[in-house]
């Protein structure tokens, strides 16, 4: 990964946000590292990296606003900034349970609109939630004791949506451990 990106989150203080596992900047690089195991292409691995830019439906504090949307798009590059707009502005209540079908029905938390992403933006955006769910069940037991079920369910749902390496880890790290 660049080590300009990685030097801009510094300066953003990434390292210096408390995050679950560390630093929001140590989640950041395991949920990169995480998307790279996988095969996943270098924009959706920089997406990963800067996935927590705007906040998260699950976490809030945001490095940049959205206002300067710009700015990380040229850092990153357009096609992975799309990428951490879309899961920023995920309302996961909404937007989760219709993800995988043709019509999903996607509400962006930030202007209330409501579509239905290209096939490939869900991919991306199923890809990065397993990623980022799976670093924290990873790392946290108490968050796989609490979330772990309901994680499995929702990405056994969206299993069309993910790549073979992700189901496997999906089931390794949420389910029986066969994977």
């Amino acid at each position: 990964m660049p080590d300009h990106v990685v030097a801009w989150l510094r300066e953003l203080g990434a390292r210096e946000i408390t995050h679950p596992g560390g630093t929001l900047l140590a989640h950041l690089e395991r949920v990169r590292g995480l998307l790279a195991s996988w095969g996943a292409r270098p924009a959706l691995q920089r997406a990963g990296l800067c996935h927590a830019f705007y906040g998260t439906d699950g976490f809030p504090t945001a490095l940049l606003p959205l206002a300067r949307r710009a700015e990380l798009a040229a850092v990153i590059g357009d096609e992975a900034e799309e990428i951490v707009y879309l899961y920023a502005a995920c309302d996961r209540a909404a937007s989760y349970p219709t993800l995988a079908l043709e019509d999903a029905v996607f509400r962006d938390r930030f202007t209330g609109r409501v579509h239905s992403p290209s096939p490939a933006l869900r991919r991306d955006l199923a890809e990065l939630s397993a990623a980022n769910e799976l670093d924290l069940a990873r790392i946290d037991p108490a968050f796989r004791e609490a979330w772990g079920g309901e994680l499995l369910a929702l990405f056994t749902r969206l299993g069309g949506l993910l790549s073979e390496p992700t189901r496997r880890e999906c089931r390794a790290v949420l389910g029986d451990g066969e994977g």
